[in-house]
């Protein structure tokens, strides 16, 4: 099972949950935005990832990141930052038991088949 936090107005998510439908993947949609992740569910979804700097989970270009003032924080205040504002995290996120991957570029969710 993939659970597949997703945001259908975004075109690398939509492009990606394709490309796992089309493969045939076992998924379990979650359009994060409505139904938010528990900073618990974001510290597991960044430890399923490897543990890469937090920031590599989060959308740092956007405007909401910078009006934060999110640069330069530690993992936890980041993670608490998503979880009081899901639309911080990069889309999308696919986890698959003990592994995730984010889906930039969307072939990369294969590697979870």
């Amino acid at each position: 099972m993939i659970d597949y936090w997703h945001n259908p107005r975004c075109s690398k998510s939509r492009e990606g949950l394709a490309l796992l439908e089309i493969k045939g993947a076992d998924l379990r949609v979650r359009r994060y935005l409505e139904d938010a992740p528990t900073r618990a569910e974001l510290a597991a979804a960044w430890e399923a990832l490897g543990k890469p700097p937090v920031a590599e989970m989060m959308r740092t270009k956007d405007a909401a990141f910078r009006e934060a003032g999110l640069a330069g924080k530690d993992d936890a205040a980041l993670l608490d930052a998503m979880a009081a504002n899901p639309a911080l995290i990069e889309r999308p996120l696919a986890i698959s038991g003990t592994r995730a991957v984010i889906g930039r570029p969307p072939e990369r969710l294969l590697d979870l088949l």
